[in-house]
């Protein structure tokens, strides 16, 4: 079909003749549906943006006449268009700067950083006080995320024998924090 044939079927559907606009999307709804798909990634919402496009060129085919575009421009134009339209859409509304003024910031601040670190030293010094296999099981299991089979095999212990290990020095763990 050639520009000047799209061209009339485009002029015939500013006319809301629907033979002529049935006749329009049966030529171009492939190369309109491919400008969609490349701007929109999606095929399922590509081909909701196709209907969308359709319907706009029966509306504003009016405008056509006014353009000097070819035809298959103006078309892909106003797909082009109404698929971008739809990824802006997708993204949302742009927040002010101010709003930025609200967000909390999630580093602790210089009070809860001091109380961590003391906290922090009364832990070390209760581990210091345990078994020193005691308590290289329990920095590995609670510090490092190791297993209890993995702190099994290397003590050379049983499994049931490192679960007792650390059970129990949690319980002092927690008898030397409360003091």
């Amino acid at each position: 079909m050639t520009p000047q044939d799209v061209s009339k079927l485009i002029v015939r559907t500013s006319m809301k003749d629907r033979g002529a606009f049935d006749a329009l999307y049966r030529q171009t709804s492939a190369k309109l549906f491919g400008v969609c798909l490349r701007v929109l990634g999606n095929r399922a919402e590509a081909e909701e943006a196709l209907q969308e496009v359709y319907v706009k060129i029966w509306n504003k085919a009016d405008r056509f006449a006014i353009s000097d575009l070819s035809p298959i421009t103006w078309l892909v134009a106003v797909a082009r268009n109404h698929a971008i339209d739809r990824v802006r859409a997708r993204r949302g509304a742009a927040v002010g700067i101010e709003a930025a003024l609200d967000l909390a910031d999630p580093a602790p601040g210089p009070e809860a950083a001091a109380v961590a670190a003391g906290e922090s030293e009364r832990i070390h010094q209760c581990l210091d006080e345990l078994d020193r296999d005691r308590a290289a099981a329990v920095r590995g299991a609670y510090l490092k995320g190791e297993s209890y089979a993995e702190l099994a095999q290397r003590h050379r212990v049983p499994l049931n024998t490192m679960r007792t290990w650390l059970r129990r020095s949690l319980m002092k763990l927690r008898e030397c924090l409360e003091r």
